[in-house]
Protein backbone atom coordinates (compact mmCIF):
# COMPACT_ATOMS: atom_id res chain seq x y z
CA UNK A 1 0.00 0.00 0.00
CA UNK A 2 2.61 2.18 0.75
CA UNK A 3 4.17 1.92 -2.72
CA UNK A 4 0.97 3.09 -4.35
CA UNK A 5 0.95 6.01 -2.11
CA UNK A 6 3.65 6.90 -4.35
CA UNK A 7 2.11 7.17 -7.34
CA UNK A 8 0.33 10.28 -7.75
CA UNK A 9 3.10 12.08 -6.88
CA UNK A 10 5.56 10.41 -9.50
CA UNK A 11 2.23 10.92 -11.75
CA UNK A 12 2.17 14.61 -10.78
CA UNK A 13 6.07 15.32 -11.38
CA UNK A 14 5.57 13.51 -14.87
CA UNK A 15 3.02 15.84 -15.96
CA UNK A 16 4.51 18.97 -14.81
CA UNK A 17 7.88 17.91 -16.67
CA UNK A 18 5.55 17.49 -19.75
CA UNK A 19 3.91 20.97 -19.12
CA UNK A 20 7.19 22.67 -18.48
CA UNK A 21 8.45 21.08 -21.97
CA UNK A 22 5.25 22.38 -23.34
CA UNK A 23 5.59 25.55 -21.86
CA UNK A 24 9.00 26.14 -23.30
CA UNK A 25 8.26 25.57 -26.98
CA UNK A 26 5.70 27.73 -26.97
CA UNK A 27 8.09 30.13 -24.89
CA UNK A 28 10.41 29.46 -28.06
CA UNK A 29 7.43 29.99 -30.80
CA UNK A 30 6.40 33.10 -28.93
CA UNK A 31 9.50 34.94 -30.79
CA UNK A 32 7.60 37.92 -33.56
CA UNK A 33 8.33 38.59 -36.11
CA UNK A 34 10.92 41.74 -36.94
CA UNK A 35 9.29 44.86 -38.15
CA UNK A 36 10.60 45.92 -41.15
CA UNK A 37 12.40 49.66 -41.22
CA UNK A 38 9.91 52.78 -41.59
CA UNK A 39 10.49 54.72 -44.97
CA UNK A 40 14.40 56.01 -45.05
CA UNK A 41 15.28 54.21 -41.45
CA UNK A 42 18.68 51.95 -41.75
CA UNK A 43 18.34 48.42 -39.35
CA UNK A 44 20.31 46.84 -37.61
CA UNK A 45 19.37 43.42 -36.69
CA UNK A 46 22.16 41.57 -34.61
CA UNK A 47 22.07 37.79 -35.19
CA UNK A 48 21.97 36.37 -31.30
CA UNK A 49 19.91 32.51 -31.33
CA UNK A 50 20.93 32.56 -27.45
CA UNK A 51 19.41 34.53 -24.14
CA UNK A 52 23.15 34.52 -23.21
CA UNK A 53 24.02 36.66 -26.58
CA UNK A 54 20.88 38.57 -26.46
CA UNK A 55 21.88 39.45 -23.05
CA UNK A 56 25.21 39.89 -23.47
CA UNK A 57 24.12 42.30 -26.40
CA UNK A 58 21.99 44.71 -24.35
CA UNK A 59 24.64 44.95 -21.22
CA UNK A 60 27.21 46.23 -23.90
CA UNK A 61 24.44 48.74 -25.73
CA UNK A 62 23.68 51.98 -24.06
CA UNK A 63 19.94 51.81 -22.95
CA UNK A 64 18.58 54.87 -25.56
CA UNK A 65 18.99 52.19 -28.29
CA UNK A 66 15.87 50.08 -28.08
CA UNK A 67 16.51 46.53 -28.28
CA UNK A 68 13.86 43.89 -29.77
CA UNK A 69 14.19 40.41 -30.00
CA UNK A 70 13.01 39.34 -32.83
CA UNK A 71 12.62 36.51 -36.08
CA UNK A 72 14.08 37.34 -39.55
CA UNK A 73 13.99 34.54 -42.00
CA UNK A 74 15.11 31.97 -39.73
CA UNK A 75 17.18 33.47 -37.98
CA UNK A 76 16.70 35.35 -34.21
CA UNK A 77 17.93 38.45 -33.86
CA UNK A 78 18.16 41.46 -32.15
CA UNK A 79 16.49 44.51 -34.03
CA UNK A 80 18.23 47.75 -33.40
CA UNK A 81 16.36 50.68 -35.00
CA UNK A 82 15.93 54.14 -35.77
CA UNK A 83 19.17 55.11 -37.37
CA UNK A 84 18.91 58.18 -39.84
CA UNK A 85 22.23 57.58 -41.86
CA UNK A 86 24.06 54.61 -42.82
CA UNK A 87 26.93 55.79 -41.44
CA UNK A 88 25.26 55.25 -37.70
CA UNK A 89 24.09 51.96 -38.30
CA UNK A 90 27.84 51.04 -39.99
CA UNK A 91 29.32 52.29 -36.98
CA UNK A 92 27.13 50.30 -34.38
CA UNK A 93 27.48 47.04 -36.34
CA UNK A 94 31.40 47.36 -36.56
CA UNK A 95 30.98 48.19 -32.48
CA UNK A 96 28.80 45.22 -32.21
CA UNK A 97 30.98 42.75 -34.33
CA UNK A 98 34.73 43.88 -32.11
CA UNK A 99 33.31 44.20 -28.44
CA UNK A 100 30.52 41.30 -28.44
CA UNK A 101 31.39 39.40 -31.70
CA UNK A 102 27.99 39.08 -32.90
CA UNK A 103 27.61 39.35 -37.00
CA UNK A 104 24.84 42.21 -37.98
CA UNK A 105 22.68 42.52 -40.82
CA UNK A 106 21.98 45.99 -41.65
CA UNK A 107 18.51 46.75 -44.12
CA UNK A 108 17.00 49.45 -44.83
CA UNK A 109 13.84 50.88 -46.77
CA UNK A 110 13.71 53.43 -50.16
CA UNK A 111 12.12 57.21 -48.61
CA UNK A 112 8.96 57.65 -51.01
CA UNK A 113 10.33 60.65 -52.71
CA UNK A 114 13.26 57.85 -53.61
CA UNK A 115 11.21 55.32 -55.27
CA UNK A 116 11.89 55.23 -58.87
CA UNK A 117 9.25 53.96 -61.36
CA UNK A 118 10.34 50.51 -62.53
CA UNK A 119 9.83 51.48 -66.13
CA UNK A 120 13.76 52.99 -66.13
CA UNK A 121 15.02 53.10 -69.57
CA UNK A 122 17.87 50.41 -70.02
CA UNK A 123 21.50 50.51 -70.33
CA UNK A 124 22.91 49.79 -73.75
CA UNK A 125 23.60 46.11 -74.43
CA UNK A 126 26.09 44.89 -72.73
CA UNK A 127 28.31 41.92 -74.67
CA UNK A 128 27.03 38.63 -73.85
CA UNK A 129 28.56 36.09 -70.91
CA UNK A 130 29.33 32.74 -70.73
CA UNK A 131 26.35 30.93 -69.97
CA UNK A 132 27.26 30.36 -65.91
CA UNK A 133 26.05 26.63 -64.62
CA UNK A 134 23.73 25.34 -61.85
CA UNK A 135 26.57 24.73 -59.34
CA UNK A 136 24.89 25.95 -56.04
CA UNK A 137 28.42 27.12 -53.49
CA UNK A 138 28.34 29.36 -50.23
CA UNK A 139 30.41 32.21 -51.20
CA UNK A 140 33.49 33.27 -48.89
CA UNK A 141 34.07 35.81 -45.96
CA UNK A 142 32.99 39.22 -46.57
CA UNK A 143 30.14 41.11 -47.19
CA UNK A 144 26.96 40.47 -49.91
CA UNK A 145 24.63 42.81 -50.62
CA UNK A 146 21.08 41.27 -51.86
CA UNK A 147 17.91 42.90 -52.96
CA UNK A 148 14.49 41.67 -52.46
CA UNK A 149 13.07 41.44 -55.77
CA UNK A 150 9.26 40.37 -54.60
CA UNK A 151 9.37 37.31 -57.16
CA UNK A 152 9.36 39.73 -60.08
CA UNK A 153 12.64 39.27 -62.29
CA UNK A 154 12.06 42.32 -64.18
CA UNK A 155 14.25 44.43 -61.78
CA UNK A 156 16.82 42.73 -62.65
CA UNK A 157 17.73 45.30 -65.54
CA UNK A 158 17.18 48.04 -63.27
CA UNK A 159 19.36 46.73 -60.39
CA UNK A 160 22.23 46.01 -62.84
CA UNK A 161 21.72 50.03 -64.00
CA UNK A 162 21.73 51.12 -60.45
CA UNK A 163 25.17 49.21 -59.41
CA UNK A 164 26.11 49.36 -63.05
CA UNK A 165 27.19 46.08 -63.40
CA UNK A 166 25.73 42.36 -63.96
CA UNK A 167 23.93 40.64 -60.80
CA UNK A 168 23.61 37.49 -59.64
CA UNK A 169 21.38 34.81 -57.94
CA UNK A 170 21.80 33.65 -54.41
CA UNK A 171 19.81 31.94 -51.64
CA UNK A 172 20.22 33.27 -47.80
CA UNK A 173 17.89 32.23 -45.34
CA UNK A 174 16.30 29.52 -47.39
CA UNK A 175 14.92 32.98 -49.67
CA UNK A 176 16.22 33.82 -53.39
CA UNK A 177 17.39 37.29 -53.33
CA UNK A 178 19.31 39.29 -55.96
CA UNK A 179 23.24 39.56 -55.78
CA UNK A 180 24.20 43.09 -56.48
CA UNK A 181 27.43 42.86 -54.66
CA UNK A 182 30.40 40.52 -52.94
CA UNK A 183 33.04 41.92 -51.35
CA UNK A 184 35.28 41.80 -48.61
CA UNK A 185 35.68 45.91 -48.88
CA UNK A 186 33.22 47.29 -46.30
CA UNK A 187 33.27 50.79 -47.87
CA UNK A 188 32.33 48.91 -51.74
CA UNK A 189 29.38 47.14 -49.86
CA UNK A 190 28.19 50.05 -47.99
CA UNK A 191 28.39 52.12 -50.69
CA UNK A 192 26.33 49.77 -52.49
CA UNK A 193 23.60 49.81 -50.31
CA UNK A 194 23.47 53.58 -50.28
CA UNK A 195 23.23 53.72 -54.43
CA UNK A 196 20.45 51.06 -53.98
CA UNK A 197 18.86 52.82 -51.20
CA UNK A 198 18.60 55.74 -53.65
CA UNK A 199 17.24 53.70 -56.71
CA UNK A 200 14.25 53.05 -54.96
CA UNK A 201 15.48 49.02 -53.77
CA UNK A 202 15.31 46.95 -50.57
CA UNK A 203 18.59 45.88 -50.19
CA UNK A 204 20.40 44.31 -46.92
CA UNK A 205 24.16 44.22 -46.00
CA UNK A 206 24.38 40.21 -44.49
CA UNK A 207 27.60 37.88 -43.78
CA UNK A 208 28.67 36.52 -46.98
CA UNK A 209 29.64 33.24 -45.48
CA UNK A 210 25.57 32.22 -45.31
CA UNK A 211 24.93 33.16 -48.46
CA UNK A 212 24.59 30.53 -51.18
CA UNK A 213 25.28 31.50 -54.82
CA UNK A 214 23.11 29.75 -57.56
CA UNK A 215 23.92 31.75 -60.19
CA UNK A 216 26.90 34.44 -60.93
CA UNK A 217 25.34 36.43 -64.03
CA UNK A 218 21.46 36.78 -64.18
CA UNK A 219 20.17 37.25 -67.50
CA UNK A 220 16.47 38.07 -68.60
Amino acid sequence: MHRFQTLPSVLGLAIAGLIGGMSSVFAQQAIPLCQPPTSGEYLLLVVSPTADNQKQLRSALPPELKTITCKYLNETVTRIGGFKKIDDANRWARYVSNIVGLSAIITTRPTTADVQPQTQPQLQQQPPQQTVNYNPQALGEGYAVLVDYYNRPELVNSVQQAVGGNVGFVSYGQRPYLLAVYTTNQSEAYNTLQKLNNGGFVASIVDSRKVILLRSTVRL
